[in-house]
């Protein structure tokens, strides 16, 4: 056969093969078929750094005409197959595809890309070249051995040398079709045209499976180039590899859409209006430096990346769900490590210096919150687990289907299977393919606000902020209003909200609350957690507790005990105490307490005979007292200026939540024994106004007057010359058995270990301290009253074992005064 023929039928061959691989182009398409002018041009000719130092032919290094490999239906492969054991592909609990497909390893027209990438056979062994058998072509370029060189490194995710554990790498040789898009909830189901097997005769698919199944070739075609250099490395990819248009959600565009949402459908326009995908919102720029290494043209704004700032299909070893710099790894790019979600936030959700972005004034920086001295356990350092717990998609039950969409969690990995489960990742509270810019969760996420955290003003609510949109949280269930009963049951709550709808019973989440309940509650575990369990948690005994306490139990707010009235199941005790013949009453004039959490008190100005000057913002309107709720988010978080609880820097200041702080219990000021007079930082004067409550001259109104004495927390303070808060109130102020959160020395029960009605602090001055609860605490209240209507004789020992005094004699000159509380 003459050269020349040779090289016709080649031509041929390949031409046919080119067709068979080529996706269909539009008019508008700058894609073409040019391999001549690509890295897989591997020739002498090659634009590349790999390639042959006098081989001219290009497409020998794939392609024979005679003596070609046939292990697979390959168009005359002219390499070898590599034999290569895959340690480890890729899984993970929330991928619904056929786990037996998975687990085989790499098959179909992968392992012709495998025959190269996986870095175990040479470049240039091919197996005809001139007529020769097996001969090797000399490149330039190329790893040790002649094989596919490492890039950034072999184990970053900035290299095509991917290696034998494919675990880093997107899933390949699984079936994807109608089943499989329906078990999932964000795929679509292959139709043939975007996403489908070719069928002789009709028109080819744009991303073509192979007898079913996904493979390299799917979206990958060797020998594409694009033409159009605003769109930066193309990767060889049929379809686009950023978003080249404001994304509309729906339909899948081939011109407009990354080519990821041709088989991912995020909820339709909940990712199209997300944070980080709406152009209104994610329009910060690429640093260049991070552009380069991720091959992003300069400029590029955070949006059109899309899919690809937080995924890369190939990224690096150790990360889970193809997190982009998803590890430990201190290296740069990162090299390995233990995954680690929060470094693929801190990408871009750090402080100047820190971030891929060129500018970060509107993005909030957690890393640093995290940074601080009391924090969440987000690193695998300060977690007791020896790898990373957090798994979205596991757990069973009544309709938890689809659970990888939601970022829903088995309670096992929240706690419940045991303390060292325990854990924080960004993913537990934030969906980051639902969350948008907004005051509130189910605002236009088309118009944005100037933060996607809640407002502090008037009107305040617990509505969940936008950046909690489409989280996964629980609802408590309660069999009983009493203090201390915990939560019967908890209602799961999940999905994608509803427009404009907020009610308690929707089946999302629509509460922070919510959000926050799914782990610090007893859905989350049988038995608290100890403080000091995790690194940069608020150390043990701190206010004397060595353990947290049930918040689903204590933020009860029962619509019976709003307002102020007299209720008989609070957990306040009325008979007989222990061992004692005579009786009280408790419950008379009494009721649960609660902050507004998770519902309003109904105890306006009015009712507790406070003023519009006793608060701070946003509760000192004539109508916010006893009307408002509040966030979680109000009291935790990173300490803020002293007459406020928002954050530091206004609307692009410091973030809100409780990332981390430089107080215990990442609380936004100080609470501990001495909180009262004189502490300027102290965290109940950033709503309740100091001046009121804590010196002598106190200005508004208090629930606490009477007597003839008016405010009776200033009457205190000028006797005794201070005041303590947890003198007479609750050392865990969620909520109480109590009005006011009143503690009472007269009830002492399970609370503290002892039976219902114990009197403690009986022949003595000193305070009585028991955590969690009771932290110096000194009073007795004999009787309750109204608010404003307390005097004298409401305070004092009930009878034995106590001194049985009552009123100015029990508190100044009794054998349990209160002169020289601690």
């Amino acid at each position: 056969m003459t050269a020349r023929r040779l090289a016709a039928i080649l031509v041929l061959a390949l031409l046919a093969l080119a067709a068979w691989l080529a996706p269909p182009r539009l008019a508008s398409a700058a894609k073409v078929s040019d391999i001549a002018n690509t890295k897989h041009n591997l020739s002498k000719t090659g634009p590349g750094t790999v390639k042959a130092t006098t081989e001219t032919q290009i497409c020998v290094f794939c392609h024979t005409p005679h003596s070609a490999d046939t292990q697979l239906a390959a168009p005359l492969w002219n390499r070898k197959l590599s034999n290569a054991t895959y340690s480890a592909t890729y899984s993970s609990s929330s991928i619904e595809a056929n786990v037996d497909e998975l687990s085989k390893g790499p098959g179909g027209l992968s392992r012709l890309c495998l025959s190269c990438h996986d870095g175990t056979m040479a470049i240039g062994n091919v197996n005809v070249l001139n007529g020769q058998a097996n001969p090797s072509i000399a490149l330039g370029g190329t790893g040790p051995g002649g094989v596919m060189p490492p890039g950034a490194g072999a184990t970053t995710g900035f290299t095509r040398s991917l290696g034998t554990d494919l675990s880093n790498d997107h899933p390949i040789s699984f079936t994807y079709d109608a089943t499989l898009a329906n078990a999932d909830g964000e795929l679509r189901t292959p139709d043939g045209t975007n996403v489908g097997t070719r069928t002789r005769g009709q028109a080819r698919p744009k991303l073509p499976l192979e007898n079913g199944q996904l493979q390299c070739t799917t979206c990958h075609d060797p020998h594409l180039k694009e033409t159009d250099p605003t769109k930066g490395a193309a990767k060889f990819l049929r379809l686009n590899r950023l978003q080249e248009s404001t994304p509309a959600g729906g339909l899948f565009s081939e011109n407009g859409d990354i080519l990821c949402l041709a088989c991912h459908d995020k909820a339709g326009q909940e990712w199209a209006l997300s944070a980080h995908a709406n152009p209104l919102v994610a329009d910060e720029k690429f640093l260049d430096a991070a552009a380069n290494t991720r091959e992003f043209p300069l400029g590029l704004p955070v949006w059109r990346a899309a899919c690809m700032s937080c995924h890369d299909t190939h990224t690096v070893q150790g990360a889970r769900r193809l997190l982009r710099e998803g590890t430990d790894s201190p290296a740069s790019p990162k090299a390995g490590g233990n995954s680690a979600i929060e470094e693929t936030c801190y990408q871009c959700h750090a402080a100047t210096g820190q971030t891929i972005l060129q500018t970060v004034t509107q993005v909030p920086d957690v890393k640093s919150d995290f940074a601080l001295g009391r924090r969440m356990p987000i690193t695998l350092a300060d977690q007791k687990s020896s790898a990373e717990v957090h798994d979205i998609g596991t757990g069973a039950g009544t309709g938890e289907v689809q659970r990888g969409r939601d970022f829903f969690e088995d309670p096992a990995l929240l706690g419940r299977a045991g303390p060292a489960n325990r854990h924080v990742e960004c993913t537990d509270c934030h969906n980051p393919h639902r969350v948008i810019k907004n005051r509130l969760f189910n605002a236009s996420a088309a118009a944005p606000d100037a933060a996607g955290t809640h407002s502090h003003a008037s009107t305040h609510s617990n509505l969940a902020s936008g950046v909690l949109r489409g989280s996964h949280g629980v609802e408590p269930q309660y069999g009983g209003a009493a203090f201390g009963t915990p939560a019967a049951s908890y209602l799961v709550k999940r999905g994608v909200p509803g427009a404009g709808t907020d009610p308690v019973a929707s089946t999302y989440v629509t509460r922070e609350y919510q959000v926050c309940l799914k782990c610090h509650s007893t859905y989350a575990y049988t038995t608290p957690p100890n403080l000091g369990n995790s690194g940069g948690g608020t150390p043990t005994g701190t206010n004397g507790l060595t353990q947290y306490t049930d918040q689903a139990m204590e933020f009860q707010a029962p619509p019976g005990h709003a307002g102020e009235l007299t209720t008989a199941d609070s957990g306040a005790f009325s008979g007989r105490p222990p061992g004692q013949t005579y009786s009280v009453n408790f419950q008379t004039n009494n009721h649960r307490a609660w902050h507004p959490v998770m519902r309003s008190t109904g105890r306006s100005n009015a009712i507790r005979t406070t003023t519009t000057a006793s608060w701070r913002a946003p509760w000192n309107g004539a109508n916010d007292a006893g009307t408002q709720t509040m966030y979680c988010s109000d009291c935790h978080g990173s300490n803020t200026a002293a007459d406020t609880v928002v954050p530091a820097g206004g609307e692009d200041g410091s973030p809100w939540g409780p990332h981390g702080s430089t107080n215990n219990f990442i609380l936004k000021g100080t609470w501990d024994q001495n909180s009262g007079s004189g502490a300027a930082n102290m965290l109940c004067f950033k709503c309740h106004d100091a001046n009121t409550y804590s010196t002598k001259n106190g200005g508004g109104g208090t629930g606490f007057f009477g007597g003839g004495r008016g405010n009776l927390h200033a009457y205190h303070t000028d006797k005794i010359g201070r005041i303590r808060c947890t003198w007479c109130h609750v050392a865990v102020p969620h909520g109480w058995k109590n009005k006011a959160f009143l503690v009472n020395l007269n009830d002492v029960g399970p609370e503290a270990g002892l039976a219902p009605g114990t009197q403690v602090r009986t022949g003595t001055t000193a305070a009585y301290s028991k955590a969690p609860y009771y932290l110096n605490a000194v009073l007795k209240v004999r009787t309750f009253a109204r608010s404003g209507q307390w005097s004298d004789t409401n305070c004092g020992s009930a009878g034995a074992p106590g001194n049985g005094q009552s009123g100015r004699d029990w508190m100044r000159d009794s054998s349990e005064n209160c002169q020289n509380a601690p």
